[in-house]
This record gives C-alpha cells, sequence and structure tokens, in this order.
C-alpha cells in the first residue's frame, strides 16, 4: 500500500533555457564588455573636453565660466554614441563593446530582446535602482554578484528576462 500523505516520486529534469546551439557568454567576456564600454566613453569624453579647453581658455581661470564649448561637445558625442549603441541593439542585440567581443543580449528563451526592454529594463530600472541613496551601491554590487549563480545571470538579467550568449 502506498502512502497518500507521501511526495511525489517522479524524476523531473531540468529545461535548458538555451536553444540548440546557444551558448552562454562567459563571466569574463561580460566583464570585459561592461570594461569596454567604459573605455570607449571615455576615450571619447576626455579628448572633447580637452578639445573646449583649448577652444575656451577662460575656462581654465579661477572663477571663469565653465567650458560650454567642451560640455556641448560631449553632449553631442554622448547621442551619438547613443544612437550607434540603439542601432547595434536593434540590428542584433549588442551594444558597442558586446559587438566587439561577440557576445548578445536575447530574452531567456533564446528569442531575440527588444530594444524596449533592454533599454526600459536593463539600463532605466536598473539604472534608477542603483541611483536609490543608500539602497543603491548595495544594489549595484549585489547585481554584479549574481553573475556567479548557474545561470550566468545579474540581477538586472532577471528583471528583464534576458541572457547574454555568444553571437
Amino acid at each position: 500500500m502506498t502512502n497518500p500523505y507521501a511526495p511525489p516520486t517522479a524524476d523531473v529534469d531540468d529545461v535548458s533555457p538555451l536553444r540548440t546551439g546557444q551558448v552562454l557568454a562567459g563571466r569574463g567576456t561580460r566583464l570585459g564588455a561592461a570594461i569596454l564600454e567604459g573605455v570607449i566613453i571615455v576615450a571619447i569624453v576626455v579628448p572633447l573636453i580637452l578639445i573646449g579647453l583649448v577652444l575656451q581658455p577662460s575656462s581654465l581661470r579661477a572663477g571663469g565660466e565653465p567650458p560650454w564649448i567642451g560640455i556641448l561637445l560631449c553632449v553631442v558625442a554622448g547621442f551619438g554614441w547613443l544612437a550607434l549603441n540603439l542601432k547595434f541593439l536593434y540590428d542584433n542585440g549588442q551594444t558597442i563593446a558586446k559587438k566587439i567581443l561577440g557576445i548578445k543580449i536575447v530574452r531567456k528563451d533564446g528569442s531575440r530582446a527588444s530594444v524596449k526592454r533592454i533599454v526600459g529594463i536593463r539600463w532605466v530600472v536598473n539604472g534608477l535602482l542603483g541611483a536609490i541613496p543608500l539602497v543603491g551601491p548595495i544594489y549595484g554590487i549585489v547585481d554584479s554578484l549574481f553573475i556567479f549563480n548557474a545561470e550566468r545571470r545579474c540581477l538586472h538579467d532577471h528583471l528583464a528576462d534576458t541572457i547574454v550568449i555568444v553571437a
């Protein structure tokens, strides 16, 4: 006689979220992409600020006016960088650095991730959570540490229902 109160004994295999042929991006590659994004931004912004200071030397004096030319150049370059990233995200779920390193963002089921999902949740919501005083820095650390789980998904990946795979 079987116990009616016993838990089920069926063997259940976990279903892999990856489609055939998809490989999760390595943790080091994802870290490299994040670092490369920062390097690209610095490589764009620093020369523009220096150009602005050369074109507007009065901003170097104590009490001088702000370096408006450098600020304007950085704003224009920022919009250009954003437009290029949005184009790459729309085309195939990659930012500039992800394209260089050969990885891309997709939905957890392997389907294409929309730009609205990537920008809205992975960038905006994640950025707003990171901007909360006192809690934001802790959230940023926890978000980054989530990469060490078996799925290699950061907290922002869980929020957006995305994974990063080899392109």
